[in-house]
């Protein structure tokens, strides 16, 4: 069997693995118990396969040999993916890339995909997405959804977008709609009158809400409803979903302010707020809250925590060890779901450790600002 073919069977494993850690309506508490085994694999087929990979670690002296243990695989600088195609695939076979969120006039990263990578990460995005979600419990049809980014045809290299139509097209009813557009600079603006009206008419059944999008979207809409001194009071049970970022489009607000707006002006309980961190480099997201249904201590209520099939690590930038616990360093992400590009990616975003979880506390010194990593803890 060729490595590319072996690739396409770990993915397919890796896809199995991720319904199973579902299988009882909950993720397996005790992560998933293969993920030593699979990630040294997974690198010995990226090192092979992924060329300017094999090339970082050969000359950081590192083969799959002499790795013992996940925590040993060498993790590539998100920078690198500015700079080089990341990736297993064929130049041929990649027909989607998605680009880092980052200010106008920065390079983007690239992250490169096809149609048996995106399986991949819509699996993994929708198995942790409905654990996390308050309302995904008990509700048996299609939810409302009103989405504060553009559509994926005027953002069709947007990860998150691409996160959100993954959502609404197995989630969300026929009411569920992106209000969001691109401005003639390629960043985002709102339509915050057509977010109204969407969610006035979506609140008329009593139905649960679910509204997705960045923190400076959340600015405008919340900030056109305080000019006109609106409230709104959506049904019990619905949910807003943040992912950080301002990115100069909007005043920045610290979370805790603007998630009392959210609550204050949308009448979305605190507790139904719920954050995401995510990168166009990863396959996988983490969130901030609790299982679903599970009641969570409240010293962890804002620590973000990825699946079963993905470890982070935070880490200190002298010397690349793990920090101990309630300490800041880097954070370093192993993503098995990464399966066609590089599953060990270190990060410029600083996190403070909790445990197996971490709160984010911005961006090291020189790093580009972008997406999600802007949110102010």
């Amino acid at each position: 069997m060729s490595s590319s073919s072996k690739l396409a069977e770990f993915a397919a494993r890796l896809r199995g693995a991720i319904q199973a850690c579902f299988s009882l309506g909950k993720p397996a508490p005790a992560g998933l118990p293969q993920f030593d085994a699979l990630a040294r694999e997974l690198f010995a087929l990226q090192f092979e396969l992924n060329l300017p990979y094999r090339r970082f670690c050969e000359a950081g002296e590192w083969r799959p040999c002499d790795i013992g243990h996940w925590t040993a695989i060498p993790t590539m600088p998100t920078g690198a993916f500015k700079d080089c195609e990341l990736s297993c695939l064929p130049a041929r076979e990649r027909t989607t890339v998605f680009h880092s969120s980052g200010t106008t006039g920065h390079r983007p990263s690239r992250h490169y995909h096809n149609s048996a990578s995106l399986a991949v990460y819509e699996a993994s995005l929708l198995g942790w997405f409905r654990a996390h979600v308050p309302m995904a419990s008990g509700l048996q049809r299609r939810w409302h959804m009103t989405i504060l980014t553009p559509p994926p045809a005027q953002a069709p290299h947007s990860s998150l977008v691409h996160m959100f139509e993954t959502i609404r097209r197995e989630l969300g009813g026929e009411s569920s709609a992106f209000v969001g557009k691109t401005a003639e600079d390629g960043g985002w603006s709102l339509d915050s009158e057509a977010a109204l009206q969407r969610l006035r008419d979506q609140t008329g059944d009593g139905q649960p809400v679910l509204v997705l999008g960045t923190a400076f979207s959340y600015v405008h809409l919340l900030d056109y409803m305080a000019e006109r001194g609106l409230r709104f009071a959506l049904p019990a049970g619905s949910c807003a979903l943040e992912t950080g970022g301002y990115k100069g489009r909007s005043r920045s607000l610290p979370r805790t302010a603007l998630h009392g707006l959210i609550s204050q002006r949308l009448g979305i309980s605190p507790d139904h707020i719920i954050c995401e961190y995510g990168m166009s480099e990863l396959s996988s997201q983490a969130y901030d809250l609790a299982l679903a249904g599970t009641p969570a201590a409240r010293h962890d209520r804002r620590c973000f925590h990825f699946p079963p099939w993905a470890r982070v690590q935070v880490v200190s930038p002298e010397d690349g060890h793990e920090v101990g616990d309630g300490e800041t360093g880097l954070i370093r992400v192993f993503d098995l779901a990464n399966v066609w590009s590089v599953m060990a990616i270190q990060t410029e975003d600083l996190g403070v450790r909790h445990g197996d979880g971490f709160a984010l506390a911005g961006r090291a010194v020189m790093a580009e600002p972008r997406g999600c990593s802007l949110m102010a803890v």
